[in-house]
């Protein structure tokens, strides 16, 4: 798991007491926090944790005419390459505001700061897609890698195609087939870590990870575990003040125009990755790396009982689920549907496998508003709320 945030000096430093150097690159709790965290975690959860030191960087700049406004994840072997970052854009910014800065910074300059710490980090540009914040973002992204990272784009080896978009879509581009795709989940909040996720199958080291990204290699990058794109907040085009949500074909009849307010719409990922597209059929790309899509278990609860996902109710299931089958991941993805009836009933055993069928009931998400992906349509729990009545 990554740490985040180590260009923030009261947080650098908290890694740097409560962590301890475990495999070449990797770093594991120290055995005093361990004690203290432990007796919270469920028997069923327990196991080995290592964690690898990463940040978030929103640079902010002008090139070629326009502002850009680009996120990159930065990833680093030891601390000791973390701190030569720190203090180099400390001199340049406040990394001290917030622990993903924002900093007035060329993201090829950032790449260039990054790399003169260790050759040995990882520039993983971040949800690229994205409308605001991202590399081939429609309001101030660019059009190429290379129009972006220039003579430095060697240095990057793959690509975050965040919440809104999946593999899939980013398939149908032909120009970044160069590059591994991952998949990785900023939490917000604890109950959002993992929302996607790579699934590896290398040696337990930072170099070893980060040959395995690199390379894409099938054999030891497995998966990726994915958000329903639709569910991200920027899929879709429109405003979300006129509660207007259009689909790229929409947009282009209405020539982009918002049609209650008459302005521009917000232009989504799904519209951005079509007009950038060359292929119509995602096989296309030779190198593909398999890909699953999750609902988280505590959304899945809240759709089934229709109360809030952090309500005692979710929560009181959740962990007596948790404890009795494993870790979220597990259950969602590969227990067997028996087990997961035996514990939770036989509605959770059948909404988990509509998730894992791809049955489900999706609301795409436009303008900052987060889709809704619900396991049981509207008109489903109305039908099985009558049922109920009934009896």
């Amino acid at each position: 798991m990554g740490t985040g945030d180590f260009t923030h000096p009261s947080w650098f430093t908290e890694l740097q007491d409560n962590l301890e150097p475990a495999e070449p690159g990797l770093f594991k709790l120290n055995n005093k926090i361990i004690q203290e965290v432990q007796p919270e975690v469920p028997q069923s959860c327990h196991g080995e944790m290592r964690y690898l030191l990463s940040v978030e960087i929103s640079s902010i700049y002008s090139k070629n005419g326009r502002v850009r406004k680009i996120h990159s994840i930065i990833c680093s072997p030891t601390f000791q390459a973390a701190a030569k970052i720190n203090h180099t854009l400390d001199k340049i910014g406040n990394i001290k505001h917030d622990g993903r800065p924002i900093l007035g910074i060329d993201a090829k300059e950032l790449l260039k700061i990054v790399m003169d710490a260790s050759p040995d980090c990882m520039f993983i540009p971040a949800h690229v897609w994205t409308p605001h914040f991202a590399l081939f973002g429609s309001n101030s992204g660019f059009d190429s890698i290379e129009e972006c990272f220039e003579e430095m784009t060697e240095h990057i080896t793959a690509l975050e195609t965040g919440l809104s978009s999946d593999p899939a879509m980013n398939y149908l581009w032909s120009d970044i087939d160069r590059f591994t795709l991952v998949s990785n989940s900023d939490a917000h909040s604890p109950m959002k870590l993992g929302r996607e996720a790579n699934r590896l199958n290398c040696e337990l080291n930072y170099f070893d990870i980060k040959e395995t990204i690199k390379s894409g290699n099938p054999d030891k990058f497995l998966e990726t575990i994915e958000f329903y794109p639709e569910e991200g907040k920027y899929h879709c085009d429109g405003h979300r003040n006129c509660k207007v949500s259009m689909t790229p074909e929409e947009t282009k009849e209405a020539n982009g125009i918002c049609p209650k307010c008459e302005r521009k719409v917000t232009v989504g990922v799904l519209n951005r990755v079509m007009s950038l597209a060359d292929r119509k059929d995602p096989e296309a790309r030779a190198n593909r790396i398999p890909y699953r899509y999750l609902v988280p278990l505590n959304e899945i609860l809240s759709n089934i009982h229709q109360v809030g996902p952090n309500s005692k109710t979710v929560m009181t299931q959740y962990w007596k689920i948790i404890a009795a089958l494993g870790n979220e991941f597990h259950i969602l993805l590969d227990a067997p549907l028996a087990e997961i009836e035996k514990v939770g009933g036989p509605q959770i055993a059948l909404a988990i496998d509509k998730v894992r069928r791809g049955d489900i009931y999706i609301k795409p998400g436009y303008d900052g508003e987060y889709g809704i992906v619900q396991v049981f349509s509207p008109e489903e729990l109305e039908v099985d709320d009558k049922q109920t009545a009934l009896f």
